[in-house]
């Protein structure tokens, strides 16, 4: 049977403004039928704190941390809490809710979806897999999250290698078209990560930073040879192909298509109304 073609789009290191909007755009040009499903992949310039749709800065936040390590700071059209883009790839899918093979649930949908981070993970000789939270405290946490960072909590389906998360996801559905879009870590700056967000206390601060090491982990501390970016588009790239048994058309935005993601860009994720609005 032939395999459906998608487009791919790698638009390489962007402003935070600027990735958001392209997300956005995508969404906004599939849900129109001017654009088949999409997976893009993406970097950051600068390095960049994103924060949840729902999160709250003032309450959350250590925005004098932001600007002392001179990060981008945005806030997602998606939910889930604050993540640092730093070392790593960050990859979003765009696909109709409609299409044959996306389950109608959003944590079904986003297992379909994550099966092509999954077998990026495997082509780099890592021994990943899918975790379901089997408790009903585990399944709780999941409602009510005690951590403003991403990686230090477990949701369902959950990416792990050797017991540790390894990819932070998040999910939107709008104008009938699901928008995920995820990181994954080739290195992590654990102290950097940690002076970014606000905390009770010194000790509750030592606390969970003790505790994220048994939860997160970036893919070269459990590889000998440090995986390069290039290497890491190359193997999640063919992962997402034989993930979702598709074909990965190459595509680049025409001037046109730029220029709207640059108005969206500037009329909503470097608005200081949408960053701040909670």
């Amino acid at each position: 049977m032939e395999k459906e073609i998608w487009r791919f789009v790698d638009s390489g290191d962007c402003s935070p403004e600027y990735n958001m909007a392209l997300d956005e755009a995508l969404l906004d040009w599939h849900s129109e039928g001017l654009f088949p499903p999409t997976i893009r992949f993406y970097g950051w310039d600068p390095a960049t704190l994103s924060i949840g749709y729902f999160q709250k800065v003032e309450k959350e936040i250590n925005l004098e941390a932001v600007k002392k390590y001179e990060l981008g700071f945005v806030r997602r059209p998606t939910g889930g809490r604050g993540v640092l883009h730093d070392q790593e790839l960050t990859y979003s899918v765009i696909v109709s809710e409609d299409h044959p093979d996306m389950p109608k649930t959003v944590t079904e949908a986003y297992r379909v979806i994550s099966e092509g981070v999954l077998q990026g993970f495997i082509k780099l000789g890592l021994d990943a897999y899918f975790a379901v939270p089997k408790t009903e405290k585990e399944k709780e946490g999941l409602k009510n999250p005690r951590s403003a960072v991403c990686f230090d909590a477990p949701s369902w389906y959950e990416l792990v290698v050797e017991g540790r998360k390894v990819a932070g996801s998040a999910q939107t559905r709008q104008k009938g078209v699901i928008l995920q879009h995820g990181s994954i870590l080739l290195d992590i700056d654990e102290d950097k990560l940690f002076d970014l967000f606000l905390y009770p206390s010194d000790r509750v601060r030592e606390r969970m930073q003790r505790n994220f090491k048994n939860k997160a982990v970036a893919i070269n501390a459990l590889r000998e040879e440090p995986v390069t970016i290039v290497e890491a588009k190359e193997a999640f790239k063919e992962g997402f192909e034989s993930g979702l048994n598709i074909t990965l058309e190459p595509y680049t935005l025409s001037e046109e298509e730029d220029r709207y993601v640059k108005e969206i860009a500037l009329k909503r994720y470097a608005n200081d109304e949408w960053t701040f609005r909670r």
